[in-house]
C-alpha cells in the first residue's frame, strides 16, 4: 500500500485497536488460479508473534485455503469508515477556488504466511473464541456449546481454520491532516452535517486528532 508520510499510522497498539474494531477483513492471495479474495471475520491475538496473529476459517469448499496451505504470503485488508470530501467543505473554495474533491478513509494492511489446520478440537476452540468475542456485551450471549455436539461436528467438518502470524503491518489514516486548520475543520464540519453514519463517524475520528 502506498502510504504518504502525512497519513501513515505505525503505532502497533493503534493498529491493533483498529483491527479489533473492524473484524470483517478481505484476505487476498495470489496462486495458480490467479488473485483470490475472501471476506472473513477474523480474531486478533495481540501477543502472539511480533505484530500479533490473526485467526479465521474458510468454508472447506472455498479453494483459497489451499493457496494459504502452499505457504505464500497473504494480504489482509481492514477497511474502516470512509467518506467523499467535497470541495465545498473548504473555506479556501470561497477564497481562491483552488480545491478539488478527495476521499478520506482509514485502512490497515496486514501481511503474513498462514498455517492451515482442520483438527476438530482446534477448530472448535477457534469458532468458540470467535463467537465469544462477537457475542460479548449482549444481554444473553450465545455460545457454541449451546448447539448440539453432533451438529457442531458436522459443521466443523465443513470448514478449514488458519492462523496467520503478522509479519508486516501498515496503516493509513487519511483524515485531511495535510490541510491547514481552517480547511481541516471545514471538512470535519461538512462530514458531521452529513446524513450518512459513516461520514459522521469519520468526523468524530477527525475531532479526536485535535482533542
Amino acid at each position: 500500500m502506498y502510504v504518504p508520510k502525512t497519513f501513515a499510522q505505525d503505532d502497533p497498539a493503534t493498529l491493533h485497536g483498529f483491527i479489533e474494531q473492524t473484524p470483517l477483513a478481505m484476505l487476498v492471495t495470489q496462486g495458480e488460479q490467479g488473485l483470490l479474495a475472501s471476506h472473513l471475520p477474523l480474531l486478533l491475538v495481540r501477543d502472539e508473534g511480533e505484530y500479533g496473529t490473526l485467526y479465521g476459517h474458510f468454508a472447506r469448499a472455498n479453494p483459497q485455503w489451499r493457496v494459504l496451505q502452499g505457504g505464500d504470503e497473504a494480504l489482509v485488508v481492514f477497511q474502516g469508515a470512509n467518506a467523499y470530501v467535497s470541495p465545498s467543505f473548504y473555506p479556501a473554495k470561497a477564497e481562491h477556488g483552488k480545491v478539488v474533491p478527495t476521499w478520506n478513509y482509514q485502512a490497515v494492511h496486514a501481511y503474513g504466511r498462514a498455517e492451515v489446520f482442520d483438527e476438530g478440537e482446534r477448530l472448535l476452540a477457534l469458532v468458540s473464541a470467535l463467537s465469544d468475542h462477537h457475542e460479548q456485551g449482549r444481554e444473553r450471549p450465545w455460545a457454541v456449546s449451546d448447539a448440539p455436539r453432533e451438529y457442531l461436528d458436522s459443521m466443523l467438518r465443513a470448514i478449514v481454520g488458519f492462523a496467520l502470524p503478522i509479519s508486516r503491518l501498515q496503516g493509513q489514516f487519511k483524515l485531511s491532516q495535510n490541510k491547514d486548520a481552517a480547511n481541516f475543520h471545514g471538512v470535519q464540519q461538512g462530514l458531521q452535517r452529513s446524513e450518512r453514519p459513516g461520514d459522521q463517524h469519520l468526523a468524530q475520528v477527525m475531532a479526536s486528532l485535535t482533542s
